[in-house]
């Protein structure tokens, strides 16, 4: 297909091309491709390129190939030769036994549109480590007795006097671990402890500190080559927000009528279960749902982004519920920070596949739940095979631009999801091996504040107990691990950088095997032991590797 899925510019000058097809159906594909306007009895500017198988997913192939032109327009098509040796050529969208001489009957590549149309990410954002924290319960300068701010499990309205100055007294532990970005839940003023309602978007929540507390976290985090990312919660605010307030109060004269969708005078239903007559949040009616596509209301929102990227000089939002406010809105939003910040990161929340929304038109990334699922089914789970679980990372990188992959949010928990090690049924090997895939795979692994030192919780709110700070109650093993999974990833920029030149699955003994460069990954995600022909130094242990995997161990293997 032509769209920008299947032929996109990579750099002005340079565009890549992509097909899909059918599982082990096509042996070879080659790219032909000549100049629109300039007829070939005059200058022949035919040529082809052999394509590139680069993934597999349970049901396709995908061929991509790159190639350099400088044309006004470009007309294209693929010849397909499948296993047996029979070929067939694909052209405008439909299948021809013979190649067609006719331009317009090709595919067809406006050069200066689809330059002008380049999906663009930051070049700062591109494979780091971003760590979240939920402010209210990372760290404090108040004094909270241990009793409190190590409860178990955690309700809903427990109060750990969480901080932003606490945070900046965090900040060198974020140094030490060796993550590159700080990601934090929402700040601005709100009743609740999750601040996901909110009041005063122009205002940070008392409890958490001021304005000028933010400004002093950001510069003292950029000093020492931290980025800050905050929550943006666009899709809906609190009931108490000035423009549901005004809903509520003057509904006969009120100026924000089209602020929310209502029908009818708000009324808020006294029951958690029972539909508000408004639209919100999950049927909440403490989450009123805002009306991005009212221009006033799109504007507000789109100014208070600039406000606190120009007041705090922070480096990019995060989209709660991005997948529920329109395309649209996401463009005016992205047009407008981009203008003014190009280099600003913009991710959603998405809890699915959302090419959609990774078109270069809306976000640069998503919070990767893909990922995380694939993961947990062949770990945590252990309910799908380890050639499943390459097929389901294979879907990803077949389907989605090139660019967005250093910067896909790839999590294994947060504070919307039972904690990892949970899910593992607190078995700390597998929650080694799932930090190893997701430390040692391309994209910007995404860490849950204290999982590194092996926290623990249910479903939320037992996710977002208070950090463990008590050095005797910290997991010290499992700090170093993450340590050195971290120093690994930033002392081979193989591991995230290009394509791996071979994967395999051993579905028998549960091993994934992905070639980088010089190094091999290999993921055992079953008990027991497994042999696996690789040898070499093992850079986790620092010792030579005599191809024995223990039960869910990884390792990293220099030839």
């Amino acid at each position: 297909m032509p769209d920008s899925r299947y032929c996109y510019c990579i750099t002005p000058g340079r565009f890549l091309f992509r097909i899909q097809t059918g599982r082990d159906d096509i042996a070879q594909v080659r790219l032909h491709f000549r100049d629109k306007y300039i007829p070939v009895q005059f200058i022949d500017t035919r040529d082809s390129v052999l394509m590139k198988c680069v993934a597999q997913d349970v049901s396709h192939d995908y061929f991509e190939a790159e190639i350099s032109i400088d044309v006004v327009c470009l007309r294209y098509y693929f010849e397909l030769t499948d296993r047996e040796g029979q070929t067939l050529y694909y052209s405008n969208c439909r299948f021809l036994k013979e190649p067609s001489e006719d331009n317009d009957r090709m595919f067809d590549l406006p050069q200066n549109l689809r330059e002008v149309e380049r999906f663009q990410v930051p070049e700062w954002a591109k494979n780091k480590i971003v760590y979240q924290v939920f402010p209210a319960r990372f760290a404090t300068t108040e004094d909270v007795s241990p009793k409190v701010w190590y409860k178990t499990p955690m309700d809903r309205t427990s109060d750990l006097k969480g901080n932003l100055r606490g945070i900046m007294s965090r900040l060198d532990y974020l140094k030490e671990l060796g993550v590159d970005v700080l990601y934090m839940t929402p700040i601005f003023h709100s009743k609740s402890t999750h601040k996901y309602d909110t009041i005063d978007y122009y205002a940070i929540d008392p409890s958490f500190g001021t304005t000028e507390d933010l400004v002093e976290l950001v510069e003292m985090a950029h000093n020492m080559g931290l980025r800050v990312v905050l929550d943006a919660v666009f899709n809906h605010s609190a009931p108490e927000f000035f423009a549901f307030r005004d809903l509520e109060k003057n509904w006969e004269n009120t100026p924000y009528r089209d602020w929310y969708y209502t029908n009818g005078k708000p009324k808020r239903p006294k029951l958690r279960l029972v539909k508000p007559n408004y639209k919100c949040f999950s049927y909440f009616g403490g989450m009123p749902k805002l009306n991005l596509e009212n221009d006033e209301t799109a504007r507000y929102f789109i100014d208070l982004a600039l406000y606190w990227m120009r007041t705090a000089k922070i480096d990019g939002w995060r989209l709660d519920v991005g997948d529920e406010v329109s395309h649209y809105f996401w463009r005016r939003f992205r047009n407008a920070l981009k203008a003014e910040f190009p280099e600003a990161l913009i991710v959603g929340e998405v809890w699915h596949y959302a090419a959609d929304f990774l078109q270069g038109d809306n976000w640069d990334s998503v919070m990767n739940y893909p990922f995380l699922n694939a993961v947990m089914d062949f770990v945590a789970e252990e309910n799908i095979s380890a050639s499943e679980f390459l097929n389901e990372l294979g879907f990803l990188r077949g389907n989605l631009n090139n660019a967005c992959h250093s910067v896909l949010w790839n999590l294994l928990d947060s504070h919307d999801t039972p904690r990892a090690l949970h899910r593992c049924g607190e078995n700390k090997d597998k929650m080694k091996l799932m930090v190893a895939i997701q430390l040692l795979l391309p994209g910007m692994p995404f860490l849950y504040y204290g999982d590194e030192v092996g926290m623990t919780g249910g479903r939320d709110p037992d996710c977002r107990r208070g950090m463990l700070w008590d050095e005797n109650r910290q997991d010290k093993d499992m700090f170093r691990y993450y340590q050195r999974l971290i120093e690994i990833r930033k002392q081979n920029p193989v591991l995230t950088e290009g394509d791996a030149q071979r994967s395999t699955a051993d579905d028998e003994n549960g091993v994934v095997s992905i070639k980088r460069g010089d190094l091999t990954l290999l993921f055992h995600g079953r008990s027991g032991t497994a042999q696996v022909s690789a040898g070499g130094v093992d850079l986790l242990t620092g010792e030579p590797f005599d191809g024995t995997l223990g039960s869910y161990q990884a390792a990293v293997i220099k030839a």
